[in-house]
């Protein structure tokens, strides 16, 4: 959540109001935020200076704008190039620096971006692909109450395998914006 933040104050200044009104307008397709855990991670940011915080100004008390910092700005660029986590969080890794790939200023930074998520799409899915083939051969010689308990579970490798697929497509589709 962290980076997200820090890829929205790259458009400018913003409150913890202005924060939670962008993820509730957008981001929550994809990642899931409440207020607290917003408020909780900006507060991290700006001890580890990645962000200031400052008064707004004199007639709403207590009201804070937060602002990007040389190292936010670095450590954002950082995440965005770096390449994408494996396991649960890799889905929403992808769509957070999907959304956010217009904020990286050359465009052989975000095209790396993409190649970096569409390489990582395509290893995932023929590494599911082999599996699939693995699996099927071995569920040949099952009987048909087999075939039957097992068809659920292929289900759900079915539907590992059309998921990526479509990712790899819409990454090429990504892939086109800047071209």
């Amino acid at each position: 959540m962290q980076y997200v933040i820090l890829g929205l104050l790259l458009g400018g200044p913003l409150s913890l109001y202005d924060l939670q009104k962008r993820f509730s307008a957008g981001i929550s397709l994809f990642y899931s935020a409440s207020s607290g855990s917003i408020q909780r991670a900006l507060q991290h940011l700006v001890a580890d200076g990645a962000v200031v915080a400052a008064e707004a100004d004199e007639s709403r008390r207590g009201r804070k704008i937060h602002r990007i910092t040389d190292a936010g700005r670095a450590r954002w660029r950082h995440w965005m190039l770096a390449p994408l986590p494996e396991g649960t969080d890799a889905e929403t890794t992808v769509l957070a620096k999907v959304y956010l790939l217009g904020r990286l200023e050359a465009e052989k930074d975000r095209a790396a971006v993409v190649r970096g998520i569409r390489q990582h799409t395509e290893t995932a899915l023929q590494g599911l692909e082999a599996l699939a083939a693995d699996i099927d051969a071995r569920t040949a010689g099952l009987d048909p109450e087999g075939r039957r308990l097992f068809a659920y579970q292929r289900a759900t490798l079915d539907y590992g395998l059309r998921t990526h697929a479509l990712l790899r497509d819409w990454l090429d589709e990504v892939a086109e914006v800047d071209a």
